[in-house]
Parts: C-alpha cells; sequence; structure tokens
C-alpha cells in the first residue's frame, strides 16, 4: 500500500469573508409556492393534462450530477431503482479541486462498490504537520495512532465522478439539463421544464445541484454565507493545495488563470519555500479561487431536508466548509441512507415516499448541523487575526491542548454494502 508521510498544513498570523484558491478541479428567481408558474401566463387544468401526455415521465429525477447526485443514483441503481440525473453542463464536471476522504467515506464507497477501484490510485495519508507560517512545527499526528481504523486519502474529484458515473446504466445522466422552472402539480406530481423547453413530470426530485441549489431555494432555504495553507499528497506526481484568505467582500470574479496564480504567490511570498516551489510548478489553467460557504440548519427555523417529495442531499442542503474534510463524505453517507430508506418504501409499500424523505431528514440532520458548526469553528480558529490571540493558538492551543482523537470521532460511521 503507498503511503505519504504528512498533509503539511500553514498557520498565518494576522495579514473578512473566507475564500480558497486551489488547483482546479444562477439560481432559480422562484419562491416556493406550491403551484407555479412563469409571470405572464395563467396554466389551466387543460394544459396541464397536454403537457403531461407529450412530456417524460420519471419515477425519481436527480439534478446535479456531481458527487451527492452520482452517488445517490448509484446507490439507487444497486437497490434495483431507476433514476434520471439532469446535469446542466455538457459533460461531467471534471475539473475542480482535489478532495480528502477520510475513513467515513471510503465505508460508502465499499458499499456501493467502487472502493477498491479507486484506493489505488490514490496514496493514504499517514498523518499531519502544523506548521506556522515561518516554517515552525506546532504539532503532528499521526492518523493511525489516534485510529487504527482511519483511512485518509486525497482523491481527484474527475477520476471519482467518472467512476460513479461508469457505474450507471447508459443514458442514466443527461446533459445539457438546465433547469429553468419546477412546479407542483395539481395530481402531486412535480413538473420539471429546462431552458430548452423540454418538460418532465416526476413523482419523486432530488436536489443534488449543490451550493447554490436551485431546488433548495425553491423550498425556500436561505443563500449560504464563508490565511491558511497548506498541501496534500494525491498521487506519485500530483499535488493539491490550497490557500485561505479573509476578504470583507466577495470582490470581483476572475477567471484569468495567470492572475490568480500571481494572487496566491503573494498571499505567500513569505511563507516557507516548499509551498511557493509547488505554486510555481502548478500549471495556471488548474488554478481556481472559490468562496467558501456553509448553511446552519437551525432547528425550527431552517426547512426540512424535504417538502412532499423533493428533497435535499449534499451541499444543496448542507454546505460546509472543507476545514473537517467532510463536505464530499457527507454527501455520499446523505446518499445510501436516501437510497435505503427510498427503496424500502418504494418496494414494501409499509412507508409513504413522503415519510421515508422525512426519516431521511431526521436521521441526518443530528448528524450534519453539528458537523457543519465545527467545520465553521475550525476554520475560524484557523484564521484568527489579533496578534495576541494568534500567539496564544500557536504557542499553547494547538501544542499543548489540540488532541486528533476528537477531532475525528466525527468519521465513525457504519455502512453495510447495498
Amino acid at each position: 500500500m503507498a503511503t505519504i508521510s504528512c498533509h503539511l498544513l500553514f498557520l498565518n498570523t494576522p495579514r473578512s469573508h473566507p475564500y480558497s484558491h486551489r488547483p482546479q478541479a444562477k439560481p432559480l428567481s422562484h419562491g416556493r409556492p406550491r403551484f407555479q408558474a412563469r409571470i405572464g401566463t395563467k396554466p389551466t387544468i387543460a394544459s396541464f393534462i397536454k403537457a403531461q401526455a407529450e412530456a417524460q415521465k420519471e419515477e425519481i429525477v436527480i439534478v446535479g450530477a456531481g458527487i451527492g447526485g452520482l452517488a445517490t443514483a448509484l446507490s439507487l441503481h444497486r437497490l434495483g431503482l431507476r433514476s434520471l440525473v439532469l446535469e446542466q453542463a455538457e459533460s461531467l464536471r471534471t475539473g475542480g479541486t482535489s478532495l480528502t476522504l477520510f475513513k467515513n467515506g471510503w465505508r460508502v464507497l465499499d458499499a456501493i462498490g467502487i472502493g477498491n477501484d479507486l484506493r489505488g490510485q490514490f496514496l493514504e495519508i499517514e498523518g499531519m504537520v502544523v506548521k506556522s507560517e515561518e516554517g515552525r512545527e506546532l504539532r503532528s499526528f499521526r492518523f493511525k495512532d489516534e485510529d487504527e481504523s482511519q483511512e485518509v486519502r486525497a482523491v481527484e474529484r474527475r477520476i471519482l465522478l467518472e467512476t460513479l458515473a461508469n457505474q450507471l446504466p447508459p443514458g442514466a445522466v443527461h446533459f445539457s439539463s438546465k433547469l429553468a422552472n419546477i412546479e407542483r402539480t395539481e395530481n402531486g406530481e412535480i413538473m420539471l421544464e429546462l431552458v430548452d423547453g423540454t418538460r418532465l413530470f416526476t413523482k419523486i426530485l432530488i436536489g443534488c445541484d449543490g451550493i447554490r441549489s436551485s431546488v433548495a431555494k425553491w423550498m425556500g432555504f436561505s443563500e449560504p454565507r464563508g490565511l491558511r495553507a497548506g498541501y496534500v499528497p494525491v498521487s506519485p506526481t500530483k499535488v493539491y493545495w490550497f490557500i485561505c484568505f479573509n476578504r470583507p467582500s466577495p470582490g470581483p470574479k476572475i477567471s484569468d488563470s495567470f492572475v490568480l496564480k500571481n494572487q496566491a504567490k503573494e498571499l505567500v511570498r513569505n511563507w516557507p519555500s516548499d509551498l511557493m516551489k509547488i505554486i510555481d510548478l502548478t500549471p495556471d489553467d488548474t488554478i481556481i479561487r472559490t468562496p467558501l460557504v456553509d448553511r446552519w440548519l437551525w432547528p425550527a427555523i431552517s426547512p426540512a431536508a424535504s417538502d412532499g417529495q423533493v428533497v435535499l442531499v449534499g451541499d444543496a442542503w448542507h454546505p460546509m466548509t472543507p476545514n473537517l474534510g467532510q463536505g464530499a463524505c457527507c454527501a455520499l453517507e446523505d446518499a445510501v441512507v436516501l437510497a435505503r430508506k427510498l427503496a424500502n418504501a418504494i418496494k414494501s409499500e409499509a412507508e409513504s415516499v413522503e415519510g421515508a424523505l422525512r426519516s431521511y431528514g431526521t436521521e441526518r440532520w443530528p448528524r450534519v448541523f453539528p458537523l457543519t458548526i465545527r467545520a465553521n469553528v475550525v476554520g475560524s480558529a484557523l484564521q484568527w487575526e489579533n496578534p495576541v490571540v494568534c500567539s496564544l493558538r500557536n504557542n499553547l492551543i494547538i501544542p499543548k491542548l489540540v488532541r486528533l482523537g476528537p477531532l475525528l470521532e466525527h468519521t465513525n460511521f457504519e455502512c453495510k454494502s447495498l
């Protein structure tokens, strides 16, 4: 088994909106009406009957072919349920950052039958070293010293998505299928209209369309809200690096990769040279900048994960900052939990679909809400700017008080094969 010695993390001292520079890898305007049509039109029962007769009908439609969407589709497929995945892009979004998967993520991948296909392609990370921006080591950890069953690997998003998609039946994913409108019909079905005018009717709609989810906005969810650097080995020839920094506002979007690379280098110009060398060797066109956001699902305030026969998975429901490496892992967990509950409801008819979706939300909320808060708190602590507080963090909290074991407890997730 290939291993690597460390995941290196640098912490800054003072230099507020967190952003991330990383090697690369419109929400709908509608609110939450129960019966919605385009402005200027007045739907009639006859028009809907005609539209339903002409439109494609599906039992389950998944919006978004990211990690959550494809994992949900594959989990349903393993349980004998067909679904249709709609992706607005022309192909899989195989760009973007690499991501770190802990043992809970690997247990899900094993459960859906692709874990071993991926393991051999990525190095296992043995531990982590935390350093100050001057290069002084503050603390080092070995994952298996804290938990012998722990498994940590950085995975290329492209390979993960392609592996998931390749396990689906032909035609399971429809590309160039951007959602334009969602309506709940009088007979209880969900009507989806795409920008090209295509209409689909489905009994179950699963929103896996990321942090700016159109489905989540339709359900009434609010927009998600968000100098640290490090690098993680991915394979013997590839490294994933990141720089997190504070800004008072998102600022203008920058698509020029040369400019982004220079910005990244400027942020760490006085940091240890090994990080600068990695940035210098990075192809310009693999660098992106993106805001870090999350959504806190306050009980009795935030909408539920499901609304009738519409439900959310992954970042569409609970976006979280990447400080614990749990965004993708939680999306994978969502996928298998939801698939099992849906399959039981559809096959046994002992429980309604709506009841199964509510049960999914009830089970997953106690898991994802605390993780979202913990990720935010950890990120905030790592990006403190007050000199006195940073000194306390670097000289006492991290070297003397922080224990890795409690920080890894959230990776305990049992998942049987589908």
